[in-house]
């Protein structure tokens, strides 16, 4: 499988203006399936209830967390998302010397879910997806499809105080902490000889494949992955782009600067093509604790054509009924056996207005330019109020205001469409 993958980056102070964590990422996915963006409540469990996943169950928590996701409406995970409690998570496809053509059993985004509802901090996070991974595994397509399009996983996962990226061979996995500066992941191994937490047997697989000789220098990306570590550093890949154009603003790295690398197509991050970009994420989260985060979400293909619409957690928020997508229960192709016999439309209210806007786009100039140009006033006008209560925090009096801020932006995004100046 040739590795078509997303980009995750995430940048700590000093890297970052102000005392923030700045998150972002895109969702690189089959150029026909939607993505769609959800919100649930927290929630307290019964012991020995059990929570149905894309495609097995496992134990549920006694506790959920509140959480956010951009998600192919097809399944139960996330490819990324944000919980009550600021942290953030994002995954991406490797591929490496270990095969990962296992059964269905946990997918890598069903394990971001699982790490943003049953997790506070971002090394949590870490811990409850390690633990299921090695209870349960990861497998099954990753597409809405019968091809058996499947992979390993690494993640990003930030809080407001920290990041840990976590890479995964199978049930086996190391994890690097980051704690200032910036870092990026992409559709390669990137861990190298600074691992903060591993698999136990991590070391002794490797040995016993012959991957690593037992005395020099335990380097995860050269012992698992297919390429060395010089082969990655020198290549032209997502991954070295990205990382260029974020030290091209390090210590000025603000949301508008992840939006802009996340929207650009020279380098490959902004994907088109059979797969494309089909939803993006930044999120910035004040290290002050009595601080709200705000993140944002586009939950239509192609950011550079697609507004940033803003979230905040705060009590009594409801579904956002814009961005989700038709549910078909027990009907659904996906949990009939055999899976994927046919797909059923899964397009949402906004998806489906992005579409019209993006063909007038395509074919007419002056209208087309002038729809950008509203998109991205709006956005700028959204980036302006948020940074309100990123600098002043969220009282009781803003509540009621930002119960319906993401879908009512959606509304007003889908007005932009109408070509009014």
């Amino acid at each position: 499988m040739f590795p078509t993958s997303c980009d995750t980056f995430v940048a700590l102070p000093p890297s970052t203006e102000g005392q923030r964590v700045v998150f972002g990422k895109n969702a690189d996915r089959p150029s026909d399936e939607v993505q769609e963006v959800v919100y649930f409540r927290a929630n307290d469990y019964d012991p020995g209830t059990k929570v149905e996943c894309t495609y097995i169950e496992v134990e549920q928590a006694a506790h959920t967390h509140a959480v956010v996701l951009s998600r192919p409406a097809w399944l139960w995970g996330a490819e990324m998302g944000a919980n009550e409690h600021q942290v953030c998570i994002g995954n991406e496809a490797v591929w490496g010397r270990e095969g990962c053509d296992g059964e269905e059993a946990l997918l890598g985004m069903d394990l971001v879910r699982l790490g943003l509802e049953r997790a506070d901090t971002a090394e949590k996070a870490l811990h409850v997806i390690t633990d299921l991974l090695e209870r349960h595994g990861t497998g099954g397509s990753c597409m809405e499809d019968n091809c058996n399009f499947t992979y390993h996983n690494s993640f990003l996962i930030a809080d407001r105080t920290e990041a840990w990226v976590l890479e995964t061979s199978g049930q086996r996995w190391a994890a690097e902490r980051v704690t200032e500066g910036f870092r990026n992941i992409s559709n390669e191994y990137s861990i190298t000889t600074r691992i903060d937490k591993e698999h136990p047997k991590l070391r002794e697989y490797a040995k016993s494949q012959g991957w690593w000789d037992g005395v020099s220098e335990f380097n995860f990306a050269q012992a698992y992955s297919y390429m060395n570590t010089a082969r990655i550093e020198a290549s032209d890949s997502r991954y070295c782009e990205g990382k260029k154009m974020m030290e091209k603003s390090n210590g000025h790295i603000t949301a508008e600067t992840l939006m802009e690398i996340l929207r650009d197509k020279e380098s490959g991050i902004n994907m088109e093509g059979a797969f494309l970009s089909a939803g993006s994420m930044v999120s910035v989260i004040p290290r002050d604790p009595t601080r709200s985060g705000v993140h944002y979400f586009t939950a239509t293909p192609d950011p550079e054509r697609s507004v940033f619409k803003p979230f905040i957690f705060v009590p009594d928020i409801r579904q956002l009924k814009h961005t989700c997508s038709p549910w078909y229960g027990e009907d659904d192709p996906v949990k009939q056996k055999p899976r994927f016999k046919s797909k059923p439309d899964r397009k949402h209210p906004l998806f489906l207005k992005h579409e019209v806007a993006s063909a007038i786009i395509e074919t007419t100039k002056e209208r087309g330019k002038q729809i950008l140009q509203n998109m991205r006033d709006l956005e700028k006008k959204k980036l302006a109020e948020m940074e309100v209560f990123l600098v002043k925090g969220v009282d009781l009096d803003d509540w009621p205001s930002l119960v319906n801020l993401f879908s009512n932006t959606a509304e007003e995004e889908m007005e932009a469409y109408s070509n009014r100046p």
